[in-house]
């Protein structure tokens, strides 16, 4: 790498950590299968996994807690099967909740996935102030999804536009712990727990220990 190259990465990390530059992540697991039938099976199994967010906290090992809710606040025990839902996240560790909303869902023959952008926290009331509660601003996204490819199963969870939410309104008080949050403990977490949960999807039972 060149000078020039290394000083654009720099001002690019130091961009990132003020909350102006975005970044884009990919986590990818597959597994193959002998014939066309047990793919089939295994992708509707995937399927029923990916929408099920309450069971992804059971995960083993070091693991966020993720919950599903209603556009109110109540919790739910169900799976995903429209945009509006609420997904509340827990990381390991004393940091405070995080919350993103289902904002597309897609369900086709070789392919599921749905959506989520960070979002304030459901309840019966509108907040008085329009505060994201979430360590990233309602730019990105990540999408989470299954897909058979002949006799391949492959999970994905797709990060686009991460910024940091610490600027403005949007952050509230939150902004120095966003900062902790994405730059520190997510940064180095963020690739185990993505990668555990597309081996989950799809059955590499082993993978996510």
């Amino acid at each position: 790498m060149g000078l020039k190259d290394l000083l654009k990465k720099v001002k690019k990390e130091a961009d990132a950590l003020k909350g102006d530059a975005a970044k884009d992540k990919l986590y990818s697991n597959d597994n193959t299968y002998p014939d066309a039938a047990l793919a089939r099976e295994a992708f509707e199994q995937a399927k029923a996994k990916l929408f099920d967010v309450n069971r992804w906290s059971a995960l083993p090992g070091i693991n966020s807690t993720f919950a599903l809710y209603d556009a109110t606040g109540n919790q739910l025990n169900k799976a995903v099967d429209a945009p509006g839902y609420y997904i509340k996240i827990e990381l390991p560790g004393p940091t405070p909740e995080n919350w993103v909303q289902v904002t597309d869902v897609q369900v086709q023959e070789n392919l599921a996935e749905f959506t989520v952008r960070p979002s304030e926290k459901p309840q019966p009331e509108p907040a008085a102030e329009n505060v994201t509660e979430h360590f990233f601003t309602k730019d990105a996204s990540s999408t989470f999804r299954v897909e058979l490819n002949g006799n391949t199963l492959v999970a994905n969870e797709i990060g686009k536009n991460e910024v940091i939410n610490n600027q403005g309104e949007e952050a509230g008080n939150r902004a120095v712990a966003n900062t902790l949050i994405a730059e520190g403990g997510w940064a180095g977490f963020q690739g185990l727990q993505w990668n555990k949960l597309t081996a989950y999807l799809v059955h590499k039972e082993d993978a996510q220990k």
